[in-house]
């Protein structure tokens, strides 16, 4: 994958992390599986590297700026997110590649149901 797909990827994950809240297991894992060829593994552990501090930075000012950020309640998901992210990576490394494929499909599936079927 060149450079210039990774600034634009990089570019794309940002904007939809900024209008939705997603980016890393929506866009830039599968991007770097299809596109750079990455294994899900890799690209899992590529894309955490990725959001941990550049894109919460910019995109929590502009929010907080406008009154849309509840800090007590950040502050409690991410420490669990801290334990669940530890607790996922420890799991992955026992998932073999094709059950992994599968899993995370179908979450997709779900998630974009449910947005798609809500009342």
């Amino acid at each position: 994958m060149h450079w210039a797909t990774f600034m634009i990827l990089g570019l794309s994950s940002g904007i939809l992390a900024g209008l939705f809240g997603i980016g890393g297991g929506i866009l830039i894992v599968p991007a770097l599986m299809y596109l750079a060829g990455f294994s899900q593994k890799l690209a899992i552990g590529t894309s955490l590297a990725v959001l941990l501090p550049p894109i919460g930075i910019a995109a929590v000012l502009e929010y907080y700026r406008n009154g849309n950020v509840d800090f007590r309640a950040a502050f409690i998901i991410a420490t669990m997110a801290i334990i669940g992210g530890w607790m996922g990576a420890r799991t992955v490394n026992h998932i073999d590649a094709h059950t992994l494929k599968i899993i995370f499909g179908l979450f997709l599936i779900i998630i974009g149901s449910y947005m798609i079927f809500e009342k």
